[in-house]
């Protein structure tokens, strides 16, 4: 390369206008341009309407899925703005929320003491990535309409077109999102269910209207709850046994800061059912406000067992984890200035919000604990049986450590690990089966991809104290092999692989198998799925043959898919046995070569619904179960854990 070559000059400094740069680079803005990316265009319309809700002006939101792709966003909250803006002299304020970045009123002044939208990108962003976007504003007794197109040009400036109906005040906004910008624009009604009641939960009383026109049969979901957060727990709750009835609740403020609790304790074994919210925003992180009511939460049920003298000992008080045991809590916190970090962006990091939760958990929860003695009494025994299981697990790892099975100072003689020490470019797939272990490791590249075959069903964790855990083989073999520990205790930064891949086949039995590891990783390994370590292989079901070339097809949609395309295809399909019975060659170049294999990487973005997903698939509940598959059983390509 020469000098010329590498030349960098103030020609090469290019500068973005406007809403130029959200379609140059959509991801810095939504995510991804996928189906995450895809409706998150209609959680910035809904945030502003739900802000509108939490300012008191706004006491329904309609969302819309139009029969021709669009979808529309309606709320009764204040209508945006419509006066000429002091910056922009050509524009109104709402043509200015429309069309600039970072503007907004949640940067001062008294429009919004506490929001969800912080950064003035909302409607801005989905207007710069839709074809299409037509906003009306009732307002004052008048209705204002303004149009865009192809990214945010403007069709028509905000012109007054007549009386508002019955003087009605609020926003509408219709979009539809680019197709040039999106893999695919085809919005999942059932993504809207599970994000849009989780916001109803979170604001008592405030009514969201979900429809579907897109099929001859219009599909619609109506939530508004009275409890607000209490109800959110007994939702969660409802695929498993709680202990009591009561739903126990407190809130307090300080300094224009909000914090509000609720609980209830099942006989679940499952130790992280505290999920916390900041502004609406699922901090699935945690952060300040989760601290502070850990501490509380410890610090006030030991008290009260040993003014019941069922401590007697310091040394004998019960352990965080051992309290939280089947306990399910949400915790929203309201601030006028959050802080979020973490890698999510999704962790609290105001340090004053820790101590009004730790302040208001310590006085509202003795009280509570006072005042519902035969709660109080089942939660204490449940937490010292917790207790107990506990210093039997721990028996149960020093036991395992002796033999080296969890320490890492062995491997597991089934793991057949890549040469590479480097976590970053190594993947372990864990394979079902020893016969397709021996395929994988013919077809794996030896320097960084390890093999772990698994023998049968794992045992279903979501059932099983931990000191039962601990005693199965295959479980401590995936705990050996990944090398970071689990539950508490669990450390990512040791994970011995940045991939982990579930290897099983494209059958019933292939999908047990995968959610019965995904429950394992989820509730004993969390930080691994947060952080987007898990993934899914696809190994094909069928094959066909195109001319002398042999397809392969990954299930029955892509079967359906395929004859679409190909209509005079003779629909000649072998049905693959499984894994087992693939050839390495094949299974290297449809399931394992980087280059060629398609991999479904596991997410969190809401834990309360992936909370509730796993205890009802894998809980004792079997209705809840059935009715969970019945609802679901069409759209499981898409299911969301």
């Amino acid at each position: 390369m020469t000098a010329a070559d590498t030349s960098y000059s103030a020609a090469d400094i290019t500068v973005l206008e406007g809403l130029e740069a959200v379609r140059k680079r959509p991801g810095m803005y939504i995510g991804s341009t996928g189906p995450s990316g895809l409706h998150h265009l209609i959680w910035e319309v809904v945030d502003n309407s739900v802000d509108e809700a939490m300012a008191g002006h706004c006491s329904k939101i309609s969302v819309t899925l139009l029969e021709n792709g669009g979808c529309q966003v309606v709320d009764d909250g204040r209508g945006i703005p419509v006066g000429k803006h002091h910056q922009y002299e050509d524009l109104t304020a709402a043509e200015v929320v429309l069309t600039v970045l970072h503007a907004g009123g949640k940067f001062g002044g008294e429009g919004y003491k506490v929001s969800g939208g912080l950064h003035g990108v909302g409607i801005s962003v989905v207007n710069a990535l839709s074809s299409r976007v037509e906003v009306e504003i009732d307002r004052e007794g008048r209705r204002y309409a303004m149009s865009f197109v192809d990214g945010g040009q403007p069709d028509s400036k905000l012109k007054d077109i007549g009386e508002a109906p019955s003087s009605r005040t609020g926003t509408t906004v219709r979009f539809w999102p680019d197709s040039e910008i999106f893999d695919e624009t085809k919005f999942r009604f059932q993504t809207l269910i599970e994000r849009l009641q989780m916001m109803a939960f979170l604001n008592q009383n405030l009514t969201i209207e979900i429809h579907d026109e897109r099929e001859e049969k219009v599909k619609e979901k109506i939530f508004c709850y009275e409890g607000g957060i209490r109800d959110f727990v007994s939702h969660i709750n409802s695929s498993k046994e709680a202990l009591f009835e009561d739903i126990g609740y407190f809130d307090q403020e300080d300094e224009g800061n909000e914090v509000e609790i609720a609980f209830q304790w099942n006989t679940g074994f499952n130790a992280d059912g505290l999920h916390s919210f900041a502004n609406g925003i699922n901090t699935i992180e945690g952060g300040m406000h989760e601290e502070g009511f850990r501490t509380a939460l410890t610090g006030v049920i030991n008290r009260y067992a040993r003014s019941k003298s069922l401590i007697k000992d310091k040394d004998d008080n019960l352990q965080g984890e051992d309290i939280r045991e089947g306990m399910t809590t949400i915790i929203s916190v309201r601030l006028s200035e959050p802080q979020f970090e973490g890698q999510t962006k999704s962790k609290l990091g105001n340090v004053e919000i820790r101590s009004l939760v730790q302040k208001a958990t310590n006085e509202r929860l003795s009280e509570w604990l006072e005042e519902h003695p035969a709660e109080a009494k089942i939660i204490l025994q449940k937490s010292l049986n917790s207790q107990r299981a506990r210093i039997a697990a721990q028996d149960a790892r020093k036991s395992a450590r002796r033999k080296s099975a969890l320490d890492g100072a062995g491997m597991p003689e089934k793991l057949k690990d890549c040469s590479s020490k480097n976590p970053e470019e190594s993947e372990i797939f864990i394979v079902e089966g020893d016969s397709a272990g021996g395929s994988a490791i013919q077809a794996r590249d030896p320097r960084t991809m390890a093999i772990l075959p698994i023998r049968g069903k794992i045992l279903n964790v979501e059932r099983a104290r931990l000191d039962k855990m601990l005693k199965n083989n295959e479980v401590q073999t995936l705990i050996q092999a990944i090398g970071a520990g689990f539950g508490d205790e669990f450390n990512i930064e040791k994970i011995r692989y940045h991939k982990i891949i579930l290897l099983a086949d494209a059958d019933v039995d292939g999908s047990h198998i995968r959610t019965l590891l995904l429950t394992f990783f989820f509730r004993q390994m969390r930080p691994l799925v947060e952080a987007g370590h898990i993934y899914v292989a696809q190994p094909p079901l069928f094959s066909t043959i195109v001319g002398k070339e042999k397809i392969y097809l990954k299930d029955e949609h892509a079967k359906d898919a395929f004859l679409s395309e190909n209509p005079k295809h003779k629909r000649e399909f072998q049905r693959l046995k499984g894994l087992g019975e693939m050839d390495f060659d094949e299974l290297q170049s449809t399931t394992m070569d980087p280059s060629q294999r398609s991999l479904l990487q596991v997410s969190v973005s809401m834990s309360s619904i992936a909370d509730e997903v796993f205890s009802t698939l894998m809980g004792e509940d079997v209705q809840s179960r059935k009715n969970f598959i019945q609802t679901n059983a069409h759209d499981v390509r898409f299911l969301d854990i």
